[in-house]
This record gives C-alpha cells, structure tokens and sequence, in this order.
C-alpha cells in the first residue's frame, strides 16, 4: 500500500492550495481516505474525510474554506485548501484504513505566513 501526498508548500495568509494524494495497493474505490494534520508539538488531527460514495466531513475550523474531493480514474484523493490561515499551518498526512490496518502517507508541509 503506498499513500503519495504532494502539493504543500509557503503561502501567504488568504492564499490557496491544491494537495494531492496518490494510491496505490488498495481498492480505492471502496476505501474512505482520510486527511490529517500535525503542527509541532500537537496531535494528529482530522481535517477531512471522504467516503468511497462522497460523503464529506469536515473539522470545524476548516468548513467554508477546505473541500474533499476523490477522483476513482486516478485513484487519488484532494484537499482544496483556500483561505488559508496562519493556524492551517502543519504537515498534512492522507490516510486510509484498509483491511483492518491503518496507513499513512508521507506528510507534506503547509506553510502560511501571515
């Protein structure tokens, strides 16, 4: 199973940002993905979820301005992330719970300076 998260990067206060999170080794289209953040010193926590029919939960912080997508093609889930805010400000990990193990991509780091 490899989980291949992309898209991070430096970004001003306001700006957006599109991560990418490419599977493979699992049936992605019965798969709910998951998207989590981890700032220094804190927990992992959920930022956003996608069920393998589409149904979408948010964090609190991020309704309004953080959307979850899949694309079954590609076998690739997204977070659109406008908006963004000093706090948004973490390594950001996709996961997925497949065949009673949970797994974890390589985190890629958001960065919004204010």
């Amino acid at each position: 199973v490899q989980l291949q998260a992309s898209g991070g990067g430096l970004v001003q206060a306001g700006g957006s940002l599109r991560l990418f999170c490419k599977t493979s080794g699992i049936n992605f289209r019965i798969s709910t993905m998951g998207w989590h953040r981890q700032a220094p010193g804190m927990q992992r926590d959920l930022v956003a979820s996608i069920t393998s029919g589409g149904v979408t939960n948010y964090t609190d912080s991020v309704k309004g301005r953080f959307t979850v997508s899949r694309d079954y093609a590609r076998n690739t889930v997204y977070l659109q992330m406008n908006d963004l805010k000093p706090e948004d400000t973490a390594a950001y990990y996709c996961t997925t719970l497949w065949k009673g193990t949970r797994f974890w991509g390589r985190g890629t780091q958001v960065t919004v300076s204010s």
